[in-house]
């Protein structure tokens, strides 16, 4: 994973380099967190696991490591971490929220037949963003929800 720095977490405050655990850690304690265990456990899982995962599979993975870790402490944890630009959000359809770290921005398509999802390039939506900003003065974040349809493989099943 690439490093992200937040610059804009704390004006004045030089960037804070996220690209590992330690980074992470750093600018929690730099906004005036704790470096808990159980903070510790749940960043190192988002970053040794690519995929989407939602609260509860996040939850079950700190557990696994740490069983008296509450699952609201890991919600909390991840509302913490979301506001400080560490994890994003991602609807992919009518499932639970799921969580990934924020060192890219990507879009998401879901296949509403297979479940088939693809991670593209925020670029896809420029055309998108451009047309809401400029005709409804509306900003469109492409990365909060996936666009759904239907895969190449369902399409040509018919």
């Amino acid at each position: 994973m690439g490093s992200v720095s937040r610059s804009s977490v704390a004006q004045g405050s030089p960037p804070v380099e996220i690209g590992s655990v330690e980074g992470v850690l750093e600018l929690v304690r730099a906004q005036g967190g704790r470096a808990t265990t159980a903070r510790r456990i749940l960043v190192q899982v988002l970053f040794d696991r690519a995929e989407h995962l939602s609260a509860e599979e996040l939850a079950g993975a700190v557990q696994a490591k740490a069983p008296d870790v509450h699952v609201s402490t890991v919600y909390r944890n991840l509302e913490e971490l979301e506001r400080l630009g560490v994890v994003t959000h991602t609807h992919l359809g009518h499932g639970p929220a799921t969580y990934h770290l924020a060192d890219r921005l990507h879009g998401h398509l879901v296949c509403e037949v297979c479940g088939t999802t693809v991670e593209v390039p925020i670029s896809v939506f420029d055309s998108l963003r451009k047309q809401a900003l400029a005709r409804y003065g509306f900003d469109v974040d492409p990365g909060h929800s996936a666009v759904m349809g239907r895969c190449e493989n369902c399409r040509e099943q018919g």
